[in-house]
């Protein structure tokens, strides 16, 4: 299911240093090209951890940004962004995210059945520790789809 949803265009990597916000914005922007979400999307992720959204910090320095499909899903689809340097939501260094995921989810049926693939690949130690250390998109969909055809 992932390895659908998280094509090698999908998957980027920065050496720039960003602010949360810049990082939720670039993650978001392949979606956006895509037409799979409206800027509205990326405002209500924005709005959504300023509230103190800070429960998209998954743990292990990933964050998956969000919001719900009336604020913009067009199409279901996934976005990853890799820093080189950790940009910590709300500024709190306790919420260091160097790994964000932008999930868009066009119904209930998509977000449960792309929400339980993320979270068996991000919980499975060894995969979650590879993901952090791929250096490409192609060796990120390499190991997604390595990890769910052993499944």
């Amino acid at each position: 299911m992932l390895s659908r949803l998280l094509p090698e265009r999908n998957i980027h990597f920065t050496s720039s240093t960003l602010t949360w916000r810049e990082a939720i914005t670039q993650v978001a922007a392949p979606l956006l090209e895509a037409g799979d979400i409206t800027p509205e999307y990326i405002r209500a992720m924005l709005d959504s951890v300023e509230a103190g959204g800070t429960y998209i910090d998954l743990g292990h320095g990933i964050a998956l940004a969000h919001a719900r499909p009336e604020h913009g899903v067009v199409r279901t689809g996934i976005a990853m962004l890799r820093l080189a340097e950790p940009a910590a939501l709300l500024d709190q260094p306790e919420h260091a995210v160097d790994l964000y995921f932008c999930f868009a989810a066009a119904d209930a049926d998509a977000h449960m059945r792309a929400m339980a693939s993320l979270a068996r690949i991000l919980s499975d130690a060894d995969t979650r520790q590879a993901l952090r250390d791929a250096a490409s998109a192609p060796e990120v969909v390499e190991l997604i789809t390595e990890f769910e055809e052993s499944e």
